[in-house]
């Protein structure tokens, strides 16, 4: 909040919706969305749905950087992202799969 009041260039988020349900954050990505619009923000956040859309997304396992890109090259490199994508979307591919058959 200091960082946005005091206009700072650079805004470092981290895990700042971990703790919300899907609907919050939604909400919060949103207004988050609107306040990063013309700064350089530095995301760390085990939630893809947080990166989904940023510029440039840096995978670290153990300490180490082993991706990064934009997220349709990191799905379609096959590798830890899109692992990590798989295990947290595969509820909600599956209900889709459901909706679409029903």
């Amino acid at each position: 909040a200091r960082a946005v009041l005091a206009d700072a260039s650079v805004l470092v988020l981290d895990e700042a919706t971990s703790a919300l349900d899907a609907e919050s954050e939604r909400l919060v990505q949103k207004a988050l969305s609107n306040l990063t619009t013309g700064r350089t923000t530095i995301v760390i956040a085990h939630r893809l749905s947080t990166v989904r859309r940023a510029d440039l997304i840096v995978v670290v396992e153990r300490g180490r950087i082993v991706e990064s890109g934009k997220h349709a090259e990191l799905l379609a490199l096959g590798g830890a992202y899109r692992r990590l994508y798989e295990l947290q979307f595969a509820d909600e591919e599956e209900e889709m799969l459901v909706n679409r058959e029903s």
